[in-house]
């Protein structure tokens, strides 16, 4: 089969749809929203839907992993936005070094395991 994809686009879920707003917003995406309860978050080209709905166990076992160019600096800017201190539940996890590349985490206010990697 050939795939003459042009973008993946993931679901994922809110505990409190406003706040998760706020957040992505403040993470760098900006947001189109489409209905009351979804809205499209979008940067270069990519983007996920983030819906008005909450399943512990889905957003519980949410990963999405974005590839960046640079690490440290992203790292960087992560801890200058102050989400952790802004947000209840954010936690971030400083960058690893493992065999294929480099990658720090956060998760957002919901539970969303957020991964940003760079390869090797």
């Amino acid at each position: 089969m050939k795939h003459n994809a042009v973008s993946i686009r993931p679901f994922i879920g809110a505990k409190n749809f406003e706040v998760s707003r706020s957040f992505y917003r403040d993470l760098g995406f900006e947001e189109i929203i489409l209905t009351t309860n979804m809205s499209y978050f979008k940067t270069v080209g990519l983007g996920f839907y983030l819906q008005d709905a909450y399943v512990q166990n889905w957003v519980d076992n949410s990963m999405i992993f974005l590839e960046v160019d640079d690490v440290n600096r992203y790292w960087n800017e992560l801890l200058d936005l102050k989400l952790t201190t802004k947000y209840d539940h954010v936690k971030l996890t400083p960058i690893r070094e493992l065999d294929w590349g480099r990658e720090c985490f956060l998760h957002d206010p919901s539970g969303i395991l957020w991964h940003f990697g760079e390869f090797f």
